[in-house]
């Protein structure tokens, strides 16, 4: 139930007729600004073309000739825009009741029934995720989140790359590498006891070719289907996998299944792969690797050539991701991978590739920029490296020290409790709340400032929500929504009846920054509303205001929900 939904009806018949008597029979948008000026605006601007009028013109004719409308109470023409504003109390019944009557569920569409695979994560299992790569999980997780609630049957998938050279070394290094030889280990933690051999074992292939030639022996045997090493491999993987799942699972991201790149060469599909593209009229050979010729699709530069087999004959990562994706294809109507950004051209060259097999699907792709801190950058390899856990564990200090600070009154058991709850949360609102494809620099005064655009701004207006209510005690039965006409109630109930449309925007869109944008939004206007009307007084109007703060707390709730954080009661 979109409480929007009749209104937007009505000013689209309006339009219509305005625009059949100025003559024309144009299509237009009808958008719903954020800006407060109106409820509703068509832009002329597209129409100024067809029309051959400047877009203030337009606006201007076709108000003139809109027909009487009974939910519209004002409508005007302002700088190439044809506004609309609807009327206060059917808006505040209309939503009122579409909050209440759905509760969690305002704010979600219709099931489809599409099918959607998101893969996301899909880190190499040689190390915990490190803060440059915690953008992809955060993204995926809440893209999933959000196209679910629009209505989409959405599986995410984590592909486990269990094949290439980086796991055969950590196998290596777990076999041969004792542990007295290694750096000590900070946190007892799976993938933090493990990453330690694979960063000892990287140095000494890169110092003895004797552990490099053991190392590519082993890799070759994985390749040649040798059930004991790509066993021993699996089980490597699979320990890895166990620390990366448990930190997922602290920013409450959680992956449906795991798809391991070994099967593609188990069930020989990945060779299936390979045999036809070899029959392609682009296929070349190089010292006996077989690459695509991609220069005729629009490829340049250096990377024309999309090899997909080794001299040996061996297949190499793309060629398992191709077979990967036509798995992918059997098993969902949309298939969207979320990548970084240096993964563009690799993306490219496999929809070639994919095309040259016969298949018209591609996949869609969410590309992000990295996460840097401050510090600089990092890498994996050398061991100098900032951990996705180490990232929460300091939020949950810092978010601790604030609560100490705040709340003196409660135990240490439930101070650690919110901090948790706002350490956690503030790291992932704190990724999502910017544009996927912009560069993001991670700063603590941004991610824990309780007064601006933070998780813990809008979870403590969730929370002030909770503490009115209990004030207020229980509701008393029927409500008139008639008697909200102060401005800021008003402007309150226009932000919470948009809910619908950013869900829309978040999930169909994929623009999943939309939704922190506007949980920040339906926070401040919750505390101009708080701040400026006295919510407990007045007999006539009580009842109502506490109904507009219980529909505030479940549209925060649904927000805070669908973007992956909690909503405490308290803070």
């Amino acid at each position: 139930m979109d409480p929007l939904e009749k209104f937007e009806h009505q000013v689209r018949d309006a339009v219509k007729i305005a625009f059949e008597r100025l003559g024309t029979d144009v299509p237009f948008d009808i958008e719903v600004p954020s800006t407060g000026i109106a409820d509703f605006a068509v832009p002329c601007f597209p129409l100024a073309k067809v029309l051959r009028k400047a877009p203030p013109i337009i606006a201007e004719d076709a108000a003139a000739k809109l027909p009487p409308m009974d939910l519209v109470s004002r409508s005007w023409a302002e700088r190439g825009y044809l506004n609309f504003q609807v009327d206060d109390r059917q808006l505040s019944m209309a939503t009122l009741g579409a909050i209440f009557d759905m509760k969690s569920n305002y704010g979600r569409g219709k099931v489809s029934g599409t099918r959607v695979l998101l893969e996301h994560t899909s880190v190499n299992p040689t190390g915990p995720i490190h803060v440059g790569r915690a953008r992809n999980p955060i993204i995926g997780d809440t893209l999933a989140r959000c196209m679910r609630a629009y209505g989409y049957d959405v599986t995410t998938e984590y592909y486990v790359n269990d094949v290439g050279k980086q796991v055969v070394l950590l196998t290596w290094g777990l076999e041969n590498i004792p542990a007295d030889k290694l750096s000590p280990v900070d946190r007892d933690k799976a993938d933090h006891r493990l990453v330690v051999y694979y960063q000892r074992a990287n140095r000494m292939m890169e110092d003895d070719p004797e552990v490099a030639r053991q190392v590519g022996h082993m890799l070759r045997r994985f390749e040649d289907g040798d059930k004991e090493v790509m066993a021993k491999v699996r089980r490597t993987a699979k320990l890895m996998l166990e620390g990366i799942i448990e930190s997922l699972a602290s920013i409450n991201v959680v992956i449906d299944q795991f798809t391991w790149e070994s099967g593609f060469i188990e069930d020989g599909s990945a060779r299936t792969v390979v045999e036809r593209l070899t029959r392609s009229e682009h296929c070349g050979q190089d010292q006996g690797a077989c690459y695509l010729e991609l220069k005729p699709f629009g490829i340049h530069g250096k990377e024309t050539r999309f090899f997909f087999t080794r001299a040996d004959g061996t297949t190499l990562y793309t060629t398992r991701d191709m077979a990967y994706h036509l798995d992918k294809f059997s098993r969902a109507d949309r298939t969207i991978n979320i990548l970084g950004e240096d993964q563009k051209l690799g993306q490219a060259q496999l929809a070639i590739a994919l095309r040259l097999l016969g298949q018209e699907r591609v996949p869609e792709c969410v590309f992000y920029s990295f996460v840097s801190l401050p510090e600089g950058r990092m890498s994996t390899r050398k061991g100098t490296v900032v951990y996705l856990d180490d990232l929460i564990e300091e939020a949950e200090e810092r978010a601790l020290e604030e609560v100490r600070k705040r709340r003196t009154d409660l135990p240490g058991d439930r101070m650690l409790e919110i901090a948790r709850a706002i350490g956690r949360g503030a790291v992932r609102y704190n990724i999502v709340r910017v544009q996927p494809e912009k560069p993001l620099v991670f700063k603590w005064e941004d991610a824990l400032n309780f007064e601006g655009n933070s998780a813990p701004f809008v979870q403590y207006a969730h929370a002030r929500a909770c503490s009115i209510q209990r004030k207020a005690g229980a509701a008393r039965g029927e409500i008139d929504p008639s008697v909200l006409t102060n401005e800021y109630e008003l402007k309150l109930i226009r932000v919470l009846a948009r809910y619908p449309s950013v869900v829309r925007e978040s999930g169909e869109k994929q623009r999943i920054q939309a939704l922190p944008a506007y949980g920040h939004e339906v926070a401040a206007a919750f505390n101009q509303f708080y701040t400026y009307v006295p919510v407990l007084k007045g007999e006539e109007s009580r009842e109502a205001r506490l109904a507009l703060v219980d529909a505030t707390r479940i549209v925060l709730a649904n927000v805070l929900t669908t973007l992956g954080l909690s909503a405490p009661e308290e803070m």
